[in-house]
């Protein structure tokens, strides 16, 4: 008998903004890589809105492809500008659409939390 879900059958989407640079995106990929040293089981893929590939739905297509049945988006975003407002909703809404039966949840924007301020004020005093 299970005692909850089982870990391997959720998956986490890192959704951030994109860019035309392609260096943009390394702090993001850094933080999947951070999170699959810390659980090498946990499934993460990167996502952006625009200019960077893959789409949000192309990542959560794919992760739901290779069994996920849970998918927590995060958005790398430090503020809520109108993406975090408009953009994101009606993503999220057309993934509720296409994946019916799939548990999405989408967490707040990271500069929402307060321990990122707290670890961006100590870089700043260093």
């Amino acid at each position: 008998m299970a005692n909850g879900p089982d870990p391997t059958d959720g998956a986490i989407v890192l959704f951030g903004h994109g860019s035309r640079d392609p260096l943009w995106r390394q702090p993001i990929d850094a933080v999947a890589a951070r999170i699959r040293a810390i659980d090498p089981q946990a499934r993460v893929a990167c996502a952006f809105l625009e200019l960077t590939q893959p789409d949000l739905v192309t990542a959560v297509d794919e992760l739901i492809a290779a069994g996920a049945v849970r998918v927590t988006i995060v958005p790398m975003f430090l503020g809520l500008g109108r993406h975090a407002r408009e953009d994101l909703p009606l993503l999220l809404a057309t993934l509720r659409q296409r994946h019916p039966g799939i548990g999405l949840r989408l967490q707040p924007a990271v500069g929402e939390d307060p321990r990122l301020t707290d670890l961006i004020a100590q870089i700043a005093l260093s």
